[in-house]
Protein backbone atom coordinates (compact mmCIF):
# COMPACT_ATOMS: atom_id res chain seq x y z
CA UNK A 1 0.00 0.00 0.00
CA UNK A 2 1.59 3.36 -1.20
CA UNK A 3 1.23 6.50 0.67
CA UNK A 4 -1.20 9.23 -1.23
CA UNK A 5 -1.34 12.55 -1.15
CA UNK A 6 -4.14 14.27 1.13
CA UNK A 7 -6.03 17.49 1.61
CA UNK A 8 -3.30 19.84 3.65
CA UNK A 9 -6.43 21.10 5.83
CA UNK A 10 -7.44 17.93 6.34
CA UNK A 11 -8.40 17.78 10.26
CA UNK A 12 -7.92 13.92 11.04
CA UNK A 13 -9.17 14.34 14.43
CA UNK A 14 -12.62 15.25 13.54
CA UNK A 15 -12.80 12.40 10.69
CA UNK A 16 -15.44 9.29 12.36
CA UNK A 17 -14.07 6.26 12.19
CA UNK A 18 -15.47 5.37 8.41
CA UNK A 19 -13.71 8.12 6.90
CA UNK A 20 -10.36 7.53 8.50
CA UNK A 21 -10.58 3.85 7.67
CA UNK A 22 -11.60 5.17 3.97
CA UNK A 23 -8.57 7.10 3.93
CA UNK A 24 -6.07 4.46 5.16
CA UNK A 25 -7.28 2.12 2.49
CA UNK A 26 -5.91 4.86 0.07
CA UNK A 27 -2.28 4.38 2.00
CA UNK A 28 -3.01 7.55 3.85
CA UNK A 29 -0.43 6.72 7.15
CA UNK A 30 -1.55 9.86 8.78
CA UNK A 31 -5.07 8.70 8.48
CA UNK A 32 -3.92 5.63 10.53
CA UNK A 33 -1.96 7.45 12.87
CA UNK A 34 -4.56 8.94 13.81
CA UNK A 35 -6.40 5.80 14.45
CA UNK A 36 -3.13 4.68 16.84
CA UNK A 37 -3.60 7.52 19.05
CA UNK A 38 -7.42 6.51 19.66
CA UNK A 39 -6.74 3.22 20.35
CA UNK A 40 -3.16 2.76 21.71
CA UNK A 41 -4.37 2.84 25.00
CA UNK A 42 -6.84 -0.07 25.29
CA UNK A 43 -4.82 -2.37 22.87
CA UNK A 44 -1.50 -1.62 25.37
CA UNK A 45 -3.69 -2.94 28.00
CA UNK A 46 -5.23 -5.70 26.29
CA UNK A 47 -2.20 -7.00 25.34
CA UNK A 48 -0.41 -6.42 28.80
CA UNK A 49 -3.00 -8.33 30.06
CA UNK A 50 -2.25 -11.20 28.47
CA UNK A 51 1.85 -11.02 28.12
CA UNK A 52 1.90 -9.78 31.56
CA UNK A 53 5.30 -7.59 30.72
CA UNK A 54 5.07 -4.09 29.57
CA UNK A 55 7.76 -4.35 26.90
CA UNK A 56 6.17 -7.07 25.21
CA UNK A 57 2.90 -5.83 25.19
CA UNK A 58 4.40 -2.86 23.28
CA UNK A 59 5.90 -5.64 20.46
CA UNK A 60 2.61 -7.50 20.31
CA UNK A 61 0.81 -3.89 19.56
CA UNK A 62 2.91 -2.98 17.27
CA UNK A 63 2.95 -6.46 15.60
CA UNK A 64 -0.90 -6.08 15.40
CA UNK A 65 -0.94 -2.66 14.14
CA UNK A 66 1.51 -3.91 10.72
CA UNK A 67 -0.93 -6.77 10.12
CA UNK A 68 -4.10 -4.50 10.57
CA UNK A 69 -2.90 -1.84 8.14
CA UNK A 70 -1.86 -4.05 5.61
CA UNK A 71 -5.10 -6.58 6.16
CA UNK A 72 -7.54 -3.04 6.69
CA UNK A 73 -9.26 -3.88 2.91
CA UNK A 74 -10.62 -6.71 5.48
CA UNK A 75 -11.95 -4.32 7.86
CA UNK A 76 -16.25 -5.30 7.09
CA UNK A 77 -17.37 -2.51 9.28
CA UNK A 78 -19.66 -5.26 11.25
CA UNK A 79 -17.88 -4.37 14.37
CA UNK A 80 -16.11 -1.21 15.74
CA UNK A 81 -12.56 -0.51 14.17
CA UNK A 82 -11.09 -0.78 17.97
CA UNK A 83 -12.95 -4.07 18.35
CA UNK A 84 -11.21 -5.84 15.28
CA UNK A 85 -8.09 -4.25 16.40
CA UNK A 86 -8.21 -6.07 19.91
CA UNK A 87 -9.31 -9.42 18.12
CA UNK A 88 -5.87 -8.75 16.13
CA UNK A 89 -3.81 -7.92 19.13
CA UNK A 90 -5.37 -10.17 20.87
CA UNK A 91 -4.44 -13.29 18.73
CA UNK A 92 -0.95 -11.56 18.32
CA UNK A 93 -0.67 -11.68 22.43
CA UNK A 94 -1.69 -15.75 22.59
CA UNK A 95 0.85 -16.15 19.48
CA UNK A 96 3.70 -14.82 21.44
CA UNK A 97 2.17 -16.54 24.93
CA UNK A 98 2.43 -19.82 23.20
CA UNK A 99 6.08 -18.98 21.89
CA UNK A 100 7.08 -17.74 25.15
CA UNK A 101 5.78 -21.27 26.92
CA UNK A 102 8.08 -22.54 25.03
CA UNK A 103 11.32 -20.55 25.34
CA UNK A 104 11.47 -18.93 29.06
CA UNK A 105 12.86 -20.23 31.72
CA UNK A 106 11.05 -20.29 35.07
CA UNK A 107 13.70 -17.75 36.20
CA UNK A 108 12.60 -14.88 34.10
CA UNK A 109 9.35 -15.75 34.44
CA UNK A 110 9.54 -15.26 38.30
CA UNK A 111 11.49 -11.93 37.89
CA UNK A 112 8.81 -10.73 35.72
CA UNK A 113 6.28 -11.54 38.53
CA UNK A 114 8.18 -9.55 40.98
CA UNK A 115 9.39 -6.19 38.53
CA UNK A 116 7.70 -3.42 40.03
CA UNK A 117 5.42 -1.65 37.38
CA UNK A 118 4.69 2.41 38.73
CA UNK A 119 3.44 4.80 36.79
CA UNK A 120 2.65 7.94 38.43
CA UNK A 121 -0.21 10.34 38.46
CA UNK A 122 0.62 13.91 39.08
CA UNK A 123 -1.39 15.13 42.01
CA UNK A 124 -4.53 17.46 41.51
CA UNK A 125 -2.42 20.40 43.26
CA UNK A 126 0.35 20.27 40.98
CA UNK A 127 3.01 19.02 44.13
CA UNK A 128 2.38 16.53 46.76
CA UNK A 129 4.40 14.94 49.40
CA UNK A 130 6.50 12.45 48.94
CA UNK A 131 5.28 10.70 52.05
CA UNK A 132 1.98 10.77 49.94
CA UNK A 133 3.50 10.06 46.39
CA UNK A 134 5.49 6.94 48.03
CA UNK A 135 2.30 5.33 49.78
CA UNK A 136 0.03 5.83 46.21
CA UNK A 137 3.20 4.41 44.47
CA UNK A 138 3.10 1.07 46.90
CA UNK A 139 -0.76 0.86 46.41
CA UNK A 140 0.19 1.21 42.80
CA UNK A 141 2.06 -1.82 43.02
CA UNK A 142 -0.23 -3.84 45.29
CA UNK A 143 -2.71 -3.61 42.54
CA UNK A 144 -0.91 -4.74 39.74
CA UNK A 145 0.77 -7.14 41.01
CA UNK A 146 -2.36 -8.45 42.29
CA UNK A 147 -3.37 -8.36 38.91
CA UNK A 148 -0.84 -9.93 37.53
CA UNK A 149 -1.28 -12.48 39.53
CA UNK A 150 -4.84 -13.18 38.29
CA UNK A 151 -5.28 -16.31 35.85
CA UNK A 152 -5.32 -14.80 32.50
CA UNK A 153 -8.80 -15.74 31.32
CA UNK A 154 -10.04 -13.67 34.25
CA UNK A 155 -7.61 -11.28 34.13
CA UNK A 156 -7.88 -9.92 30.70
CA UNK A 157 -11.93 -9.48 31.29
CA UNK A 158 -10.80 -7.69 34.43
CA UNK A 159 -8.83 -5.22 32.12
CA UNK A 160 -11.38 -4.51 29.49
CA UNK A 161 -14.47 -4.23 32.06
CA UNK A 162 -12.62 -2.65 35.16
CA UNK A 163 -9.89 -0.74 33.68
CA UNK A 164 -10.74 0.20 30.27
CA UNK A 165 -14.34 0.14 31.12
CA UNK A 166 -15.94 -0.98 28.35
CA UNK A 167 -19.59 -3.07 28.56
CA UNK A 168 -20.23 -6.69 29.02
CA UNK A 169 -21.60 -6.58 25.41
CA UNK A 170 -18.47 -4.96 24.12
CA UNK A 171 -16.23 -7.48 26.20
CA UNK A 172 -17.74 -10.21 24.84
CA UNK A 173 -17.27 -9.14 20.95
CA UNK A 174 -13.81 -8.55 21.57
CA UNK A 175 -12.97 -11.81 23.35
CA UNK A 176 -15.59 -13.91 21.59
CA UNK A 177 -17.28 -15.05 24.74
CA UNK A 178 -20.93 -15.44 26.20
CA UNK A 179 -21.56 -12.42 27.75
CA UNK A 180 -22.60 -14.92 30.58
CA UNK A 181 -19.10 -16.17 30.77
CA UNK A 182 -17.74 -12.50 30.86
CA UNK A 183 -19.85 -11.37 33.67
CA UNK A 184 -18.94 -15.05 35.78
CA UNK A 185 -15.12 -14.33 34.93
CA UNK A 186 -15.64 -10.48 36.04
CA UNK A 187 -17.63 -11.81 39.13
CA UNK A 188 -14.25 -14.50 39.87
CA UNK A 189 -11.73 -11.82 38.73
CA UNK A 190 -13.09 -9.49 41.70
CA UNK A 191 -13.42 -12.19 44.31
CA UNK A 192 -10.02 -13.11 43.78
CA UNK A 193 -8.24 -9.97 43.43
CA UNK A 194 -10.32 -8.78 46.57
CA UNK A 195 -8.94 -11.96 48.59
CA UNK A 196 -5.50 -11.23 47.28
CA UNK A 197 -5.41 -7.15 48.38
CA UNK A 198 -6.67 -8.78 51.95
CA UNK A 199 -3.89 -10.46 52.35
CA UNK A 200 -1.23 -8.44 51.33
CA UNK A 201 -3.06 -4.89 53.40
CA UNK A 202 -2.80 -7.22 56.44
CA UNK A 203 0.94 -7.57 56.72
CA UNK A 204 1.23 -3.83 55.89
CA UNK A 205 -1.22 -1.88 58.16
CA UNK A 206 1.30 -0.88 60.36
CA UNK A 207 2.68 1.45 57.76
CA UNK A 208 -0.24 3.31 57.50
CA UNK A 209 -0.61 6.67 57.56
CA UNK A 210 2.89 7.88 57.24
CA UNK A 211 3.99 10.43 59.06
CA UNK A 212 7.73 11.01 58.08
CA UNK A 213 10.02 13.09 55.83
CA UNK A 214 9.04 16.66 54.74
CA UNK A 215 5.77 16.55 57.29
CA UNK A 216 7.39 15.47 59.79
CA UNK A 217 9.78 18.21 59.49
CA UNK A 218 7.51 21.25 58.78
CA UNK A 219 5.28 20.28 61.75
CA UNK A 220 8.06 20.07 63.86
CA UNK A 221 9.52 23.57 62.72
CA UNK A 222 6.29 24.96 62.97
CA UNK A 223 6.01 24.28 66.70
CA UNK A 224 9.44 25.43 67.49
CA UNK A 225 8.49 28.51 65.98
CA UNK A 226 5.51 28.94 67.72
CA UNK A 227 7.66 28.10 71.32
CA UNK A 228 10.01 30.68 70.43
CA UNK A 229 7.10 34.04 70.61
CA UNK A 230 5.25 32.34 73.85
CA UNK A 231 6.19 32.45 77.41
CA UNK A 232 8.57 30.01 78.89
CA UNK A 233 6.92 27.50 81.23
CA UNK A 234 3.51 26.29 81.47
CA UNK A 235 0.93 28.36 80.77
CA UNK A 236 -0.90 30.39 83.78
CA UNK A 237 -4.31 28.70 83.10
CA UNK A 238 -2.43 25.22 83.48
CA UNK A 239 0.07 22.82 84.98
CA UNK A 240 3.14 21.31 82.36
CA UNK A 241 1.02 18.31 81.77
CA UNK A 242 -2.03 20.23 80.54
CA UNK A 243 -4.32 19.63 83.53
CA UNK A 244 -6.20 22.93 84.87
CA UNK A 245 -4.64 24.86 87.81
CA UNK A 246 -6.11 24.69 91.26
CA UNK A 247 -6.74 27.41 92.91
Amino acid sequence: MSPVHTPLALDYAALDEAALVGWVRRGDREAFRQVMRRCNQRLFRVARGVVNDDAEAEDVVQEAYVHAYEKIDGFRGEASLLTWLTRIVLNAAYGRLRQRRATVDVDQIEAAQHEDRVVMFPSRFGHEDPAATATRAQIRVLVEHAIDALPEPFRIVFVLREIEECTVEETAAALDLREETVKTRLYRARRQLRAALQDTLATTLTDAFPFLGSRCDRMTDEVLKRLETSPPGPSASGDADGSPTTR
